[in-house]
């Protein structure tokens, strides 16, 4: 696709913009994005973090193939666009997507509002979900050692009287 200002480079940012209550939507090469940019008096470190949010992979892991096999979307399609095309992509560009995720929000796992104060009981529930998981774990990579240290922590929890 062409840049829509000078027909001549390759369009490699999308911008879209609402001009009198009505979405415009312009394709342009990065020299024309500079020079918007700069007319609009964008600043440059908001430049920068815009073009690092996803950078572009240059080589294709083995978990993370270039292309969509579900939709046929890209990874530098998916940067163009910024929305992924199926439910498969998030499996198939999953590397660039935690590693994304990361940079964006510091962490790639929800962690949800909890209140200052939660009353014990909720506590200890929260506790032996987390053993749990942890038990689960530990026996998949079969460290037994450490899946019975936590079997024993779980059994101290659970005997304890709730309050």
């Amino acid at each position: 696709m062409l840049c829509d200002i000078c027909n001549k480079a390759e369009a490699t940012v999308h911008l879209t913009e609402i001009v009198n209550g009505k979405v415009v939507e312009m394709h342009i090469c990065e020299s024309c994005a500079q020079e918007k940019a700069a007319q609009m008096q964008v600043p440059m470190g908001f430049q920068v973090f815009l073009g690092g949010i996803a950078p572009e992979k240059k080589t294709v892991d083995k978990g993370n193939p270039a292309v969509c096999p579900s939709c046929g979307l890209s990874y530098r399609d998916f940067r163009k666009i910024g929305r992924l095309g199926c439910s498969q992509c998030y499996t198939a560009f999953k590397d660039a997507l935690v590693s994304l995720l990361r940079n964006i929000h510091g962490s790639n796992e929800h962690m949800g509002k909890q209140p200052k104060k939660i009353p014990s009981s909720i506590e200890r529930q929260m506790r032996l979900l987390e053993l749990k998981k942890a038990l689960h774990k530990a026996i998949e990579e079969e460290a037994f050692e450490e899946a019975a240290r936590i079997r024993d922590e779980i059994r101290a929890l659970e005997s304890e009287p709730a309050q």
